[in-house]
């Protein structure tokens, strides 16, 4: 999920909505962090029972952004593919 070597604030963010998104069937997956700007590309999961029980990718990146103001200051930007 997170990257060896990785902001331990940042890897702390993906492990918790990794989590939390591995609940529904999708994943988390480290991409880049360089000046600031941090990319992690979201898999997001099927839940045919509960379809608005998946979390979706504007409400997972909500959640990871004011996550990161706490955990991971200095990650400025978050792309969410």
């Amino acid at each position: 999920m997170a990257a060896i070597g990785v902001d331990q604030g940042v890897e702390t963010v993906i492990e918790l909505f990794g989590t939390i998104v591995g609940a529904e069937g999708g994943s988390l997956e480290f991409v880049d962090l360089s000046d600031g700007r941090l990319t992690v590309r979201y898999n997001e999961g099927v839940n045919e029972d509960c379809p608005e029980c998946v979390p979706s990718h504007e409400m997972v990146e909500g959640m990871m952004e004011s996550s990161l103001k706490i955990h991971a200051p200095d990650v400025r930007e978050l792309n969410l593919l």
